[in-house]
């Protein structure tokens, strides 16, 4: 009996231990059945569908469009919402909101390198929120990344400027409590999103 119960616990601890988070890009369709237009006022942009230990997420970013033209569409505000499926509604476990600056014409969100997985191997999923501002010359003036573990948020906030001290690259006082998995792996982002952007990224 003792060896039997042995078994069975090595087997319930391996899977709990070795459980993989899943994630994906829900389609016009999926947002409908998931009646997830009623979380905010504004249109949805992109949303995402996660699994982990805690039950399933669903991760929505929502654009306002402010002009919409055959050149561009214009956003002054977004949105980020996170909630849990809970008896056939929904409950929001965080929100992220955010709108053009002075001399800001555009926010948006950067879905290039927004994502939805587990980065430290937890069975938890950190999502990471990327989005960026244009001025009224359509250049980059913005970039904001931020990282949700355990529901709390660690942002890297930075401005680009031609001139030193109108550029700045600041992380949150509690930065230093992610995970180190966690800090590498934005690290590496931001190299990404500095190389392929052409982005300074730094203070001064």
């Amino acid at each position: 009996m003792k060896n039997y119960i042995l078994i069975v616990f090595l087997a319930f601890s391996t899977f709990s231990f070795s459980q993989k988070t899943d994630s994906f890009i829900l389609d016009k369709e999926q947002i409908i059945q998931r009646e997830l237009n009623g979380l905010s006022d504004f249109p949805i942009y992109r949303a995402y569908e996660f699994q982990d230990k805690s039950g399933v997420c669903e991760l929505v970013l929502f654009e306002n469009r402010k002009v919409i033209s055959k050149k561009d569409t214009l956003n002054t505000k977004i949105q980020a919402i996170c909630a849990m499926n809970d008896h056939g509604g929904f409950r929001e476990r965080w929100t992220i909101n955010d709108l053009v600056d002075a001399g800001e014409t555009n926010i948006w969100f950067w879905t290039k390198y927004c994502s939805a997985k587990d980065l430290d191997g937890d069975g938890y999923t950190d999502p990471v929120i990327v989005y960026g501002t244009r001025d009224e010359n359509e250049y980059i003036k913005r970039v904001k990344i931020i990282t949700v573990y355990k529901d709390k948020k660690y942002a890297i906030r930075a401005v680009e400027s031609d001139l030193d001290y109108g550029r700045s690259f600041k992380k949150d006082a509690n930065w230093k409590l992610l995970p180190k998995k966690i800090q590498d792996s934005i690290t590496k982002l931001v190299e990404k999103i500095r190389k392929e952007q052409d982005l300074l990224l730094k203070d001064g």
